[in-house]
């Protein structure tokens, strides 16, 4: 059984459990690194299996490529394939040794003259890469893709030179975001979160909560989505709701949200599990294959939000 990454296994969920219909869809339709991902987190896998399912996506720069992130194609290393692997290294508590220096170094190389990450490196021309994520010959530096690799890596107590100028660029972008779209949002909080000033953090979080319920960025009533805009260039019905900016409970942006407002929004989420067992993606969907690879993920994500905040899943 060690073999599987899943020994030893729970007792097995009651049928017709939210876990239970995950657990099938997952088997019947994930990649290896997802599957070993739910059996780090939901079956008592190993970290080490998960660590090997990894690495197929490794390049000899440091960086990931090979479509880790579903929606940019091809072998190339990428900022945004290369945080999805610092998250998962993340959550099997691997993020930091010889592996973390290495994806540094490719982080340097790729970084823009204020020492931040592209959200696409040129590098991608070429190779099949989802429309709304445009191409450029000097991309601009991007929060989006910045942020969660700058709060991961000091969540981790990760000290490299890299870090000092991303760190400057982050606070700098945080502080003056004014019109702003969820994507950014969640960014800004993946940083805010881990963070090391905490006090300017959980300032600059208070303001970023005004914006976001001011500017109607969250959809505080699920049963009224109409209500809602949404974003320009966003797909239709891409709605977000509090449990997307606050993942868990210690996150500063749960702050932002009444109890009776996150009540509702984990009731949706919860309710959004499909017939198959997996949760929907709600983004611009361009490739079927892109699409059937990314839904694991974000089953994989709604089980874990609805766990944190003490939801019964199993």
């Amino acid at each position: 059984m060690a073999e599987t990454g899943a020994s030893p296994l729970p007792p097995t969920p009651p049928a017709h459990s939210p876990l239970f219909r995950a657990e099938q869809f997952v088997w019947l339709t994930a990649r290896v690194l997802e599957q070993r991902l739910f059996a780090y987190h939901f079956l008592n896998g190993a970290a080490d299996a998960v660590e090997t399912a990894l690495d197929a996506y490794r390049n000899e720069d440091g960086g990931y490529g090979h479509a880790l992130e579903p929606d940019l194609r091809g072998p190339v290393s990428q900022p945004l394939h290369t945080g999805h692997a610092l998250h998962v290294l993340d959550a099997i508590e691997r993020c930091g040794g010889q592996r973390v220096d290495r994806v540094c170094r490719y982080l340097t190389s790729v970084s823009t003259a204020d020492g931040a990450l592209p959200a696409i490196h040129p590098s991608q021309r070429g190779y099949p890469a989802a429309p709304f994520i445009p191409i450029v010959e000097d991309p601009p530096s991007s929060l989006l893709a910045t942020g969660p690799v700058v709060g991961l890596l000091h969540r981790n107590e990760v000290w490299h030179a890299w870090l000092f100028r991303a760190t400057d660029f982050c606070w700098q972008a945080v502080e003056s975001l004014e019109k702003s779209h969820p994507y950014e949002i969640e960014a800004a909080v993946a940083f805010l979160d881990s963070a090391p000033d905490r006090t300017r953090a959980e300032a600059a979080a208070d303001r970023l909560g005004r914006l976001v319920r001011e500017q109607r960025l969250a959809a505080l009533e699920p049963d009224d989505l109409a209500a809602y805009p949404v974003p320009p260039g966003y797909a239709p019905g891409e709605h977000h709701f509090p449990h997307d900016y606050a993942r868990t409970p210690r996150s500063l942006a749960r702050a932002w949200f009444t109890d009776d407002e996150m009540s509702r929004s984990l009731d949706h989420l919860a309710g959004e599990q499909q017939e198959d067992g997996g949760w929907p993606i709600n983004w611009r969907q361009w490739a079927p294959g892109t699409a059937l690879e990314a839904r694991p993920m974000v089953t994989i994500e709604a089980l874990s939000t609805l766990r944190s905040y003490g939801r019964r899943i199993g």
